[in-house]
């Protein structure tokens, strides 16, 4: 018989308001970066609007990269929950529109969330980084959980796809970093279509929140479209054997 977990003490009163107020100073930050941009977020801004010194701010928050960091993973566990939401939205098993509702869940959140997105995936900003640069230390930090409900729902289209692995190993050295971050679970192909496709992706709605097609295209939803029909496409196409293939190739 398995032991039960102790019961955890249920949170003092002053626990509750030390809780409530980090939660008022993230809003209050989210603000400023919804109005004026990353670098709008102040410590003496948020002590100000919340009617605290910034002495005693720094109570609940070492410093500003220390608010800008709790910020951003905030925003990676409302994204996730996204697209959780957007995986969970269709029925049965069925990978390929699972991470196509996610690929549109995430466009449309970035759309209506501009500021936001940009603190996540825009220009570098200290205490973002400092996630992204950690993420293979920690197995329950936003960042890298954000990561693998991806990685996750493309891995099962990737399975579902009915092809096998290409013998073309050419990529592998160029995947440490991913594989010390997510182990080996996807093919050296798989992973390298996941972020070929990832950046296609990422690029077009990163180049529509920012307006930087404006001067090209009047919507990009029909690019976004076909990079996705692509990348379903790569996974679920019955792959050769590249090695093999260029060999044939070779000898013609």
């Amino acid at each position: 018989m398995t032991a039960s977990a102790p019961d955890r003490p249920a949170p003092t009163r002053r626990d509750r308001s030390r809780s409530a107020t980090v939660q008022e100073i993230l809003v209050a930050a989210r603000r400023l970066l919804v109005s004026g941009g990353a670098a709008e977020i102040s410590v003496r801004v948020i002590a100000r609007d919340l009617g605290l010194t910034a002495a005693a701010l720094y109570r609940y928050f070492p410093s500003l990269d220390a608010i800008v960091t709790a910020l951003a993973i905030n925003l990676y566990d409302e994204l996730r929950a996204q697209l959780e939401q957007a995986r969970d939205a269709g029925p049965g098993h069925d990978p390929a529109g699972q991470v196509t509702r996610m690929a549109w869940r995430f466009r449309n959140w970035a759309l209506a969330h501009p500021a936001e997105f940009g603190l996540l995936f825009g220009n570098p900003v200290p205490g973002v980084q400092a996630i992204e640069r950690d993420c293979d230390g920690d197995a329950d930090h936003a960042g890298k959980r954000f990561g693998q409900l991806v990685l996750a729902c493309f891995a099962e289209l990737w399975r579902c796809g009915g092809g096998h692995p290409t013998g073309d190993d050419s990529v592998g050295a160029l995947l440490t970093p991913y594989r010390e971050t997510y182990g080996d679970g996807l093919p050296d192909q798989a992973v390298y279509t996941f972020l070929s496709a990832w950046t296609r992706l990422y690029g077009i709605v990163a180049m529509e929140v920012f307006g930087h097609l404006s001067w090209a295209m009047t919507d990009l939803r029909p690019m976004f479209e076909r990079e996705l029909t692509q990348l379903i496409a790569a996974a679920t196409t019955p792959r050769l054997d590249t090695a093999a293939a260029r060999t044939r190739l070779r000898t013609r």
